[in-house]
């Protein structure tokens, strides 16, 4: 009875020391977002030939 009395704290301190720990800490550098984009386009426009005549003799429209 006395050894039982002498190894359940003994085990509740073991088992004390196994709980788990969560820890959030922030980053000391700033995160860095590297955003080199390099964007190109081209717009192709058909037109029919009579309004591509009327753009032609009247430039005043755009």
């Amino acid at each position: 009875m006395k050894r039982q009395a002498f190894w359940l704290p003994v085990l509740a301190v073991m088992l004390a020391g196994c709980t788990p720990r969560i820890e959030l800490a922030a980053p000391q550098a700033p995160i860095t977002i590297n955003m080199n984009v390099k964007i190109e386009h081209e717009i192709h426009i058909k037109v029919d030939k009579d309004v591509e005549a009327l753009l032609k003799n009247r430039s005043d429209l755009f």
